[in-house]
């Protein structure tokens, strides 16, 4: 199984033959962000068999970027996101979605793919009407991976998780702070180690910001991934932090 970071919470998850892109924005910009480290992600980042969307913000429900995915990809949306879809992009998106709910599996080619719940705003934007309960989930082939979406640590983390190969954690954010349902670099590695991964990646960090705002808080933008590795030392010091840089790739352990 590899991982390709393509910048902020977009990856392709890909395993003998099948490939999952998560959270995908493949553009240069979101509205009044713009993607400030590491190229705008290559033609083939949006070929895949299935897309894994989280939650229902424009930094991971990024609408211009569906036109970008493969016309064939399923989409996996957490349930009432394809009203959404539909009200914005039509019937050509909407009918490929495939809602799910905590718990909820689906199966893509080789790979199982498990949602599992994640403690976040659920709506669209503070005043929407859109709203559907976010997720994280977990990818199953010769390894497996838990991509975390947007989460807060919460009880029942590594119950409705399990163990896991690889953690694909966010440890920031987009902006000069970090609001409620979010993991900060601590919270992070807490997050890993209650999942048990033998691997870490930091995702969520160090791609967009606010135009015009380079300089408010730069310790927010690249240093998040840096501390979270600190952080999982003292937490863990057995679990491997693969700290990317966009495009990277890695090898997820069996």
């Amino acid at each position: 199984m590899r991982v390709t970071w393509w910048g902020h919470a977009t990856t392709t998850i890909e395993a003998n033959g099948t490939r999952l892109l998560t959270d995908p924005v493949l553009t240069s910009r979101i509205a009044h962000l713009r993607r400030r480290r590491g190229p705008t992600p290559a033609a083939e980042a949006g070929q895949c068999d299935a897309v894994l969307i989280s939650h229902l913000h424009a930094d991971h429900l990024h609408l211009t970027s569906l036109p970008f995915i493969a016309p064939d990809a399923a989409l996996i949306v957490p349930r009432g996101a394809a009203r959404l879809i539909h009200a914005d992009s039509g019937p050509m998106y909407s009918d490929r979605c495939i809602e799910v709910a905590p718990g909820n599996q689906v199966r893509i080619g080789s790979l199982e793919i498990t949602a599992v719940t994640a403690h976040h705003d659920e709506r669209r934007l503070p005043w929407s009407s859109y709203a559907a309960q976010p997720l994280g989930y977990r990818v199953d082939g010769s390894s497996s991976v838990w991509f975390a979406g947007d989460t807060d640590l919460y009880d029942d983390l590594a119950a409705e998780t399990g163990a896991i190969d690889l953690a694909l954690v966010p440890v920031g954010g987009w902006g000069p702070s970090l609001g409620p349902g979010h993991l900060d670099p601590i919270r992070a590695a807490e997050a890993v180690r209650r999942v048990g991964a033998s691997t870490a990646v930091p995702v969520h960090f160090g791609t967009f910001w606010p135009i015009g705002l380079d300089w408010v808080k730069p310790e927010l933008f690249l240093p998040p991934g840096d501390r979270f590795k600190a952080a999982m030392t003292e937490v863990d010091p057995a679990v491997k932090v693969e700290v990317l840089v966009p495009g990277e790739s890695i090898e997820v352990p069996t």
